[in-house]
């Protein structure tokens, strides 16, 4: 097996609507599909980021019931890390930590609204 990339990220919220807007509004991404209550889906980059409501990820039959308690984290890898980071703040994002890699570059982690820890990476951090 040769895996390429994670295609998909699911993470869990209970107001749709606020991550919603958050990731189309303010981080730009393009919504794929909504359905109140139940999960709103994003396309980032080549990949897909997955929002589902807890309680009804849990009470699933097919696909499998799902779902976590708590913080997810997870990164967005960007083109521009300079003006990726300079674009939440400000859009009036906080940015709750910065990290200097061994490498020498520079990530940055923030909050959406469900709590979820994101980090902005530049492009070709891990290569």
């Amino acid at each position: 097996m040769k895996i390429r990339f994670i295609k998909e990220t699911c993470i869990y919220a209970t107001d749709l609507e606020a991550i919603r807007t958050f990731y189309t509004c303010t981080l730009g991404l393009k919504e794929l599909a909504y359905l109140p209550g139940k999960h709103v889906f994003f396309r980032a980059g080549t990949s897909v980021l997955l929002c589902f409501h807890p309680d009804d990820a849990r009470a699933k039959k097919s696909p499998p019931p799902h779902g976590v308690r708590g913080a997810y984290h997870f990164a967005f890898e960007v083109e521009d890390y300079p003006a990726a980071k300079a674009e939440l703040i400000a859009s009036g994002v906080p940015i709750v930590d910065t990290v200097i890699w061994k490498s020498g570059q520079e990530s940055c982690y923030f909050t959406d609204p469900a709590g979820n820890l994101v980090e902005l990476v530049p492009d070709g951090i891990w290569n």
